[in-house]
């Protein structure tokens, strides 16, 4: 999938039994979902085996997604849950879709 026009992702990505949630930000989403599902980078992410991507946004500016991480971030994790359930109700793997 080609995301014309978009600079930045807000993104959400869970673990397989789904027991932490990770919100980032970037400005490439392909990148940064191929680094957490080979573990490339150190931290939380690679210690919880979080690998799969369950929702994202996209956004013209970086300054906009940057913001739009920090309110989501403050979301209680029923918060969080129901933001993802609003987009991907069977928490599929949006990653398999988007990505060849």
């Amino acid at each position: 999938m080609v995301f014309e026009g978009t600079n930045a992702f807000v993104y959400i990505m869970t673990n397989f039994t789904r027991s932490v949630l990770y919100v980032g930000v970037t400005n490439n989403l392909s990148r940064r979902v191929y680094e957490h599902k080979n573990k490339l980078i150190e931290g939380f992410t690679k210690h919880y085996n979080v690998t799969q991507m369950v929702y994202y946004e996209t956004y013209e500016s970086i300054t906009d997604a940057i913001q739009r991480e920090k309110m989501i971030k403050k979301k209680s994790r029923k918060g969080k849950i129901r933001l993802i359930e609003k987009m991907n109700e069977n928490w599929t793997d949006l990653s398999n879709s988007i990505f060849p």
